[in-house]
């Protein structure tokens, strides 16, 4: 038992797992792509099931929003569950002009403008990256349903809110494809844990069209990127 995933057991949480933030959006997994889920987590309103997905073991647990809350989640859910794929299902915004709305972005590295990585004590810039292994799996799932995708660096905010109107335009001098703001802490613990993860997200703003997905659309429109994560996940 954790602190924030206490209800949960031990063998209750799957090997493999998907993490959207959206908790309502771990709920639309459950109910309309595993078959049986159960709930195992209802702490804090973060949402986590488990089910079959073509007669495979797959979780899915929402982590809230920042890397404070998926550095929580992950971290537990590692350390004290024994989970081994960790894939998140986010959302993100595009700051490329040919990135847009709706496209599905695999983050393969994350920069970041966090000081997360300053609790592992690494006397130097950590480069945050996503498991090889299962990035390769990602793709050629893609590939299979049909799926296009993007592949780059994107980078983890920790304000949402900026101040500054044109601040992202030197991440996109830099060719980061899209801003989010957990895969950094979430590739962090798992690269110390000793597990695979993967950020994948679909994109709901376009900060260069000004385009922007609805919250509705946000918690259930994003099922090809799920289609993609549910196929990894068990091929993982």
């Amino acid at each position: 038992m954790t602190a924030h995933i206490y209800a949960a057991r031990k063998g209750e949480i799957a090997e493999s797992i998907l993490l959207p933030g959206d908790p309502l959006r771990a709920k639309f997994i459950a109910e309309n792509f595993l078959d049986s889920p159960k709930c195992y987590n209802e702490i804090r309103g973060m949402l986590g099931y488990t089910g079959k997905y073509k007669g495979v073991p797959v979780s899915v647990q929402g982590t809230g929003m920042g890397m404070p809350s998926m550095g929580i989640y992950s971290w537990e859910l590692i350390a004290e569950y024994g989970v081994k794929n960790l894939i998140r299902i986010g959302s993100a915004g595009s700051i490329q002009k040919n990135i847009n709305l709706k496209d599905i972005v695999f983050g393969v590295s994350t920069s970041t403008d966090s000081n997360y990585a300053h609790t592992f004590d690494i006397n130097g810039s950590y480069s945050p990256c996503a498991d090889f292994d299962l990035l390769l799996t990602a793709k050629a799932c893609a590939d299979n349903l049909g799926i296009p995708v993007r592949a780059g660096n994107i980078v983890s905010c920790d304000v949402f809110y900026e101040l500054q109107d044109d601040w992202w335009k030197k991440w996109a001098k830099m060719n980061v494809l899209a801003v989010e703001m957990e895969a950094a802490a979430l590739y962090m613990n798992a690269a110390y844990l000793g597990a695979r993860a993967l950020c994948m997200v679909t994109i709901s703003d376009d900060f260069i069209t000004s385009e922007h997905a609805t919250a509705e659309e946000r918690e259930k429109s994003f099922t090809e990127m799920m289609h993609i994560a549910l196929e990894t996940a068990i091929a993982s």
